[in-house]
């Protein structure tokens, strides 16, 4: 979808293509195989589908990795959404660009997740995410970025509304440990590290859900949990213990209905993972397709249909770089391949996920791969294959 190569789009739970359906917007790197440098800018690019165009419309300081700068659409093909970095003040913040007039405006705070109808944004602290996880956040001197001894009480979710600007710190880490039900709270909290990791909104804009991570001060491995709540930060819960996680899991993610999520986890205690459905509270787990794999997400329209890409060294790769874009169909139990993608067998924080993400009216599914020695950005229209699977769209 890019002309040059070492672009991405942002993740497996939101889409890149504009509310119109006319553009996609991507973010390409300034280098691929370099740790980002506080202060360095990458480019906010636009491809305008009817004509094939692509245009830079920003540069941004705000990136890492793995999600660019979390580029991604407000309400309207003339709202869209990026970090960045003031390099004075070394403060990071969401900018809001009118992509056609250039006027722009700056938030508050960050954007790791738009809510689907692009009216508020949430966050926690970005520039502390590279202590939790590499490649999602943003980059600052890191002279300047204080870790968080035990359950922080400044450290949380964030809640903008783009319009307003108005924010809202909405919970902080420490009230997500201590009052999330089932418990999760264990002896000397205040020798391990806690951060969030991700943050995202139902595609009802009424509840989110976070990862909170923590790891031994002194070095140690670390355990997660999924814990949700609802949009003002009431009703704390407990998806995803941290008993649960350790048997082996990753990906969560809301589903259709706004009131389960989904993720690869280790349920049946054999090797491999299997794609699980729970409700926000953790009650109603079940497996709903086997094996898990990858990144994946529920149709938007609530067709039984998943798709999800692998890592390379999943089995059911050819573990030679190359994995399929799996849709996968929970009805009959079966699965195709839409492609089968190069990602190269690097590991780590340059590694290449496919992240493949539908679009709204869950017609297309795009995803990264590399192509020519360069990351890039690929589009699959199935909606042929959805009719004639009997699938409407209407």
């Amino acid at each position: 979808m890019s002309h040059d190569g070492m672009t991405l789009h942002r993740f497996f739970d939101t889409s890149p293509m504009s509310p119109s359906g006319r553009y996609v917007a991507l973010f390409k790197l300034p280098y691929e195989n370099v740790s980002p440098k506080a202060g360095d800018a990458g480019q906010v690019i636009l491809v305008d589908l009817k004509t094939g165009k692509e245009k830079v419309v920003a540069q941004s300081r705000g990136w890492e990795v793995q999600l660019g700068a979390n580029v991604q659409w407000g309400k309207s093909d003339h709202e869209l959404l990026f970090n960045d970095v003031d390099t004075l003040s070394w403060k990071a913040f969401c900018t809001v660009l009118d992509p056609f007039s250039g006027k722009k405006r700056h938030l508050g705070g960050t954007v790791f997740m738009a809510s689907s109808d692009g009216r508020k944004i949430a966050s926690y602290d970005l520039m502390k995410s590279t202590y939790a996880q590499v490649g999602y956040g943003v980059i600052v001197p890191k002279k300047l970025v204080k870790r968080n001894f035990g359950a922080d009480q400044k450290d949380g979710i964030t809640v903008i509304d783009i319009n307003s600007g108005k924010s809202k710190q909405i919970v902080t880490l420490k009230d997500l440990y201590q009052t999330t039900i089932p418990s999760i709270q264990f002896k000397n909290s205040n020798d391990y590290e806690f951060y969030c990791f991700q943050i995202k909104w139902n595609p009802q804009g009424t509840r989110l859900l976070t990862t909170l991570q923590w790891a031994p001060v002194k070095g140690g491995p670390r355990k997660r949990s999924v814990i949700t709540m609802r949009s003002d930060g009431s009703e704390i819960r407990t998806a995803i213990t941290p008993e649960q996680w350790e048997k082996g899991g990753h990906h969560v993610n809301w589903t259709a209905d706004g009131e389960h999520l989904s993720m690869n986890l280790n349920v049946d205690g054999k090797e491999g993972l299997e794609l699980i459905e729970v409700k926000y509270d953790g009650s109603n787990l079940k497996t709903v397709f086997t094996p898990g794999s990858g990144h994946p997400s529920y149709h938007p329209k609530g067709l039984p249909l998943i798709i999800t890409d692998a890592y390379p060294n999943e089995s059911i790769t050819a573990r030679n770089g190359i994995v399929p874009i799996r849709l996968l169909n929970m009805a009959s139990g079966k699965e195709e391949n839409i492609v089968e993608i190069f990602v190269s067998k690097i590991d780590g924080e340059f590694r290449i996920d496919p992240h493949p993400a539908w679009d709204k009216t869950g017609r297309y599914v795009i995803f990264n791969g590399y192509i020519n020695n360069t990351r890039n950005v690929f589009m699959a229209d199935i909606s042929e294959w959805l009719l004639k699977q009997g699938f409407s769209l209407k």
